[in-house]
């Protein structure tokens, strides 16, 4: 059988692309080319995403990895502090000083504030209405606004800080203007964590920098940027889908918006929208996986979004339900990698999307479902633009 091949396309927007959709019901682990012409594997079933996740024979670094996304065939050793490219003990050590800034405490007493950010954004919406970009003036702005916060960049510069991270992760970005971005927006980071380090606050960064670590200027700008991605993006496209879902099935609208069912519809939304494609592991010896060999140096794709749909642990899995229990689901991954603001995402989440149709019941598209652009054949899936009304 002749292996898949990236890019993938898709027949629904809500559903992983075609190829996974069949190879799901068919097989659990089949071969794949990667960009850059090496063969590797791709996984669907549930546990064995889970077993790759949290098998250490499996490595996370980034230079061991194949990219689905990249033809690069020789990818660059992780940067100090870009940790999500490393195995222990330097991811170790790195996830052990942030998850003291990422407690569950902290991320709960931001949910008061995060719903004024919400409603503000809301109030917005309505005077630029009736008709709005939703992914610009609502999905984007609010988590923009609160990673800002949590690494503590002033207020006079978020807008720019916003602005360039939404630029880095534009679809379509030309390389001259990815650098551009890249150079700019790395650079404030340093002039940031300069002035945190001589007037420290009560923020994420000073917390870094204050609590006894001996992180370097290029580790701490490392992890801020890693962290302003990573907080902006992957909620940004969750929002905007969840959205889009909702507007094109509005009979279970009223189950988010119901604070007794709320937190429950957020997690069936964080298992139904494949907003992470998937993430990529090497094989650091032979490993037998469903029955067959992966070879050492060979790259393991694991599709998040087909794990979230296993029959075997969500039946009717392709069907978006939001009474349905959705405990169990990896959309945040699995292991010691697991999303280390998954915690900060739900509170984003369960703030922003029942308050957006709370306040306009009457939200819907103002395209047909056809013309939404869609980001196609990235890291992070999602909506590009989504034209709104009420």
């Amino acid at each position: 059988m002749e292996p898949l091949t990236f890019p993938m396309t898709r027949s629904h927007p809500f559903d992983p692309p075609d190829a996974i959709q069949a190879m799901r019901t068919e097989r659990p682990i089949a071969r794949v080319r990667y960009p850059d012409g090496k063969l590797g594997w791709l996984v669907t079933r549930r546990e064995t995403v889970r077993t790759v996740l949290a098998d250490t024979r499996f490595s996370a670094r980034q230079e061991l990895r194949s990219n689905p996304f990249s033809p690069a065939k020789e990818p660059p050793p992780a940067t100090p502090g870009s940790f999500i490219g490393m195995d222990a003990p330097e991811h170790t050590r790195y996830r052990r000083l942030l998850t003291g800034q990422f407690t569950v405490r902290r991320m709960r007493k931001l949910t008061e504030h995060i719903e004024q950010i919400a409603g503000q954004r809301l109030d917005h919406m309505a005077q630029a209405g009736p008709t709005v970009d939703l992914v610009r003036e609502y999905a984007m702005a609010i988590p923009a606004q609160v990673i800002c916060e949590l690494l503590g960049v002033p207020q006079g510069h978020r807008e720019q800080f916003e602005r360039q991270a939404a630029e880095l992760n534009k679809p379509g970005t030309s390389m001259e203007s990815l650098l551009k971005a890249l150079g700019e927006i790395t650079g404030h980071l340093a002039e940031l964590i300069e002035a945190k380090r001589a007037e420290p606050a009560d923020d994420l960064l000073s917390g870094l920098i204050t609590e006894g670590t001996d992180l370097t200027q290029e580790e701490l700008t490392n992890i801020a940027f890693l962290l302003l991605g990573a907080g902006f993006d992957t909620t940004a496209n969750v929002l905007s889908l969840g959205a889009l879902a909702l507007m094109l099935d509005p009979a279970q609208i009223p189950v988010l918006t119901d604070p007794q069912t709320a937190d429950n519809a957020v997690e069936e939304l964080l298992r139904y929208l494949p907003v992470v494609p998937g993430t990529i592991r090497s094989a650091l010896e032979d490993v037998e996986l469903e029955g067959e060999l992966v070879r050492a140096g060979e790259s393991v794709m694991v599709s998040l979004p087909a794990a979230n749909r296993d029959p075997e642990r969500f039946p009717e899995g392709d069907r978006l339900d939001l009474t349905r229990p959705a405990t169990g689901h990896i959309a945040f991954g699995h292991g010691i990698h697991q999303c280390l603001g998954q915690q900060l995402a739900r509170v984003e989440l369960r703030a922003a999307l029942p308050a957006l149709f709370r306040r306009f019941p009457g939200l819907r598209l103002a395209v047909p479902p056809e013309q939404v652009k869609l980001r196609e054949h990235t890291a992070i899936y999602g909506v590009d633009e989504l034209p709104v009304s009420w």
